[in-house]
């Protein structure tokens, strides 16, 4: 007597068939490929007015020489350096915002000058409430 043994024909199957993914995906590959020349980029179109808006304010600029004296140069007026202590620096800098609170503080330093000027003549402009202090450099270029 002989005995074929039989496999069962009936067992779980172990594999997945990836043919129906990979179609889905080259049917999403073609879509992206002809709707994305179609698609416009983010385009900005901004608003217009009637009156260009008001130029900006020249600065307060407050010059540190070499020395460590101050002056004071006033841009929008005649531009003309003023020699002054620090007393009649703050007290010229709070009438000059008085008229035009918006005009800005610019500090100009010899690159000579210590840091430690330059720090401590915007701690008195701060302790004052000058408001827009900052600071003025050169570019490389020159």
């Amino acid at each position: 007597m002989s005995y074929h043994i039989r496999r069962a024909t009936n067992r779980p199957m172990s594999q997945i068939n990836v043919v129906p993914y990979i179609d889905v995906m080259l049917v999403l590959l073609v879509i992206f490929m002809i709707t994305a020349p179609l698609m416009n980029p983010g385009q900005i179109e901004l608003p217009s007015v009637g009156k260009s808006l008001a130029p900006p304010v020249a600065p307060l600029e407050v010059i540190i020489k070499k020395d460590a004296t101050l002056a004071l140069r006033d841009r929008s007026g005649s531009g003309k350096e003023q020699k002054v202590t620090r007393e009649e620096l703050v007290a010229l800098l709070k009438q000059k915002q008085a008229k035009n609170p918006d005009q800005p503080v610019v500090i100009s330093a010899d690159k000579n000058v210590r840091y430690e000027e330059v720090v401590n003549v915007m701690d008195v402009l701060q302790q004052q409430q000058i408001r827009k202090v900052g600071l003025l450099a050169q570019t490389k270029g020159r």
